[in-house]
């Protein structure tokens, strides 16, 4: 019985070992030679001992440890911990030591301890420069103490990593390049030279009035200019019909300084200088002439309420909107018939996205001025937008009619042409947007924004991005003022991995720039273009597999 019951302990135990397998049968021997060793030792010297531990597991067990204390939230107990670890390792395991450092600057986070996080992570990144996690922590470390630079440069890191994948790390570098452009437009206002426009910049300007009383003025003909040398406004309004646009502020300065007896022609002269102030983004300047004219007992309604608008336009682009639209209210109260005020406040309201208040001041600027063309075709375009937003299909049809009868209408606007062909582009009816662009530019060639649509329309169209660059260049030729030539192409040599020559096209908008508001928009894009040309060297990525994940 016994012999029986010893035979099937064996086959039980023999069973179970199958089970396990090679590795488990493994396992069991060791374990049992061990067991055998100790019991011999103990047998020898009455007692165990200890296996050694080697400085690599001892600065394991101490990370474990550290861990631990940082998973209660006892972070100067694991910070502690993480010191020992650090100590004990041996140099030649870096990967583990970067472990290490990252770990130890998680702890300062948490302490709020910035520097102390950015030079572990500078640590842990010296010992593997492609280590995502610490990169990122250095860069939300730098971002807190307003390292704008090297933050970017450590997230724009994470982002190229990671195919730029990663949502947090993308609005993290969204958010440092707003910053940062913030930081550099400021810089670059206080050395800033004026720039006059284009001509044709400075005739889209006046031409989205149709109530402006300086304006009237230079247009009117029937009145006798003088004779022998002209002087004051008469002489701005000589620059002006001959496109020396650079003689006007000077000419407007000289009527301005005139006598009350000498000068006929005061306010309007405060008025077109006040204009090309603006057009030049010496927005100071300009307020302060019409402050003047808006505060002048002497002021036409149409002269204040002009004023008003144009001052609303410089506290739009100061992002001071609340002055933007108690100014544009001011102004409907004091020239509720004036059309102007509708058709510039509907712009704003457009670009704020209260289309429904957009489409309502749109709808009294073409009531009160029905051959107003830019107004007209606003209307249109913020009906198809409102009616996209509320999938109202009959305002759509409408919207889409109105274009028709728009184009029909004013058969000389090219807003009129250029606004339709975004629509129809929108809702990929190419080829029909393409022959509105070359209606456009029959009307207007002088137009370099045009080509620019023209090779965005391309792109999106046939993905021909040779020939949308060669469209955009044209408009470059055209007019070498376009700052929005410059913006787009430079745009799209980044996706092209053309880094450099993006970096100088955005420099190059930059400088025609009137406004900081623009100036921040520019200076995030050559930003982001000089980071990742600076870090795909740092890691070693080539500009075709740059072009791919930046895509």
């Amino acid at each position: 019985m016994a012999s029986s019951n010893a035979s099937m302990l064996k086959w039980q135990i023999a069973l179970g070992l199958g089970a396990m397998g090679a590795v488990g049968l493994a396992y069991w021997y060791m374990k049992a030679s061990n067991k055998k060793q100790i019991l011999q030792t103990i047998e020898e010297t009455g007692s165990a001992v200890e296996v050694e531990e080697s400085d690599f597991e001892r600065a394991q067990r101490y990370k474990t440890e550290g861990n631990e204390m940082f998973k209660r939230g006892k972070y100067d107990e694991a910070i502690s911990l993480y010191n020992q670890a650090i100590e004990a390792i041996p140099e030649e395991y870096k990967t583990d030591l970067a472990t290490y450092y990252q770990n130890r600057a998680a702890a300062y986070e948490h302490l709020k301890k910035w520097s102390s996080v950015i030079a572990d992570c500078t640590k842990a990144i010296e010992l593997n420069n492609k280590y995502e996690k610490a990169l990122f922590r250095r860069a939300k470390a730098e971002e807190m103490v307003k390292d704008w630079e090297s933050a970017l440069d450590d997230i724009t890191s994470v982002c190229i990593l990671q195919n730029f994948g990663n949502q947090s790390a993308l609005l993290m570098a969204d958010r440092v390049l707003k910053e940062l452009g913030k930081k550099n437009a400021a810089e670059e206002m206080k050395n800033r030279k004026p720039v006059t426009p284009s001509n044709n910049f400075i005739k889209t300007y006046f031409s989205s009035f149709s109530e402006d009383p300086a304006y009237k003025k230079l247009m009117d003909v029937s009145e006798p200019m003088g004779d022998g040398d002209l002087k004051g406004f008469l002489k701005a309004k000589l620059a002006f019909a001959t496109e020396t646009y650079e003689d006007i502020i000077p000419a407007c300065t000289e009527e301005i300084n005139f006598s009350e007896s000498e000068s006929n022609y005061k306010l309007e002269a405060l008025s077109l200088r006040a204009s090309f102030y603006f057009l030049k983004g010496q927005f100071k300047e300009a307020t302060e002439d019409l402050n003047v004219i808006i505060d002048s007992k002497d002021a036409s309604t149409e002269m204040a309420v002009n004023a008003l608008i144009k001052r609303s336009s410089i506290y739009m682009q100061s992002e001071k909107l609340n002055e933007c639209l108690e100014d544009f209210d001011l102004a409907a109260q004091k020239g509720p018939n004036i059309s102007d005020v509708f058709h510039h406040r509907g712009q704003v309201k457009l670009l704020m996205e209260r289309t429904e208040e957009a489409r309502q001041d749109f709808q009294k600027a073409v009531k009160l001025n029905p051959n107003f063309a830019i107004a007209f075709i606003q209307k249109c375009y913020s009906d198809y937008r409102y009616a996209m937003q509320t999938q109202d299909v009959t305002l759509l049809m409408e919207s889409l009619s109105g274009f028709q009868k728009g184009i029909e209408k004013f058969p000389d606007c090219p807003e009129a042409y250029v606004l339709f062909a975004q629509v129809k582009t929108e809702k990929q009816d190419f080829q029909e947007a393409d022959e509105l662009y070359k209606k456009a530019l029959k009307v207007d060639p002088q137009n370099a924004s045009i080509y620019v649509h023209k090779g965005l329309l391309l792109l999106q169209w046939k993905g021909d991005t040779e020939k949308a660059v060669e469209s955009m260049k044209e408009g470059i030729k055209i007019d070498d003022k376009c700052e929005f030539a410059y913006e787009t192409l430079g745009t799209v040599e980044v996706q092209r991995g053309n880094f450099v020559l993006a970096i100088d096209l955005f420099n190059k908008a930059i400088a025609l720039a009137r406004s900081e508001l623009e100036m921040v928009h520019l200076f995030s894009l050559r930003d982001a273009a000089t980071s990742q040309l600076k870090i795909a060297s740092r890691l070693g990525i080539g500009p075709q597999l740059l072009k791919s994940v930046s895509a």
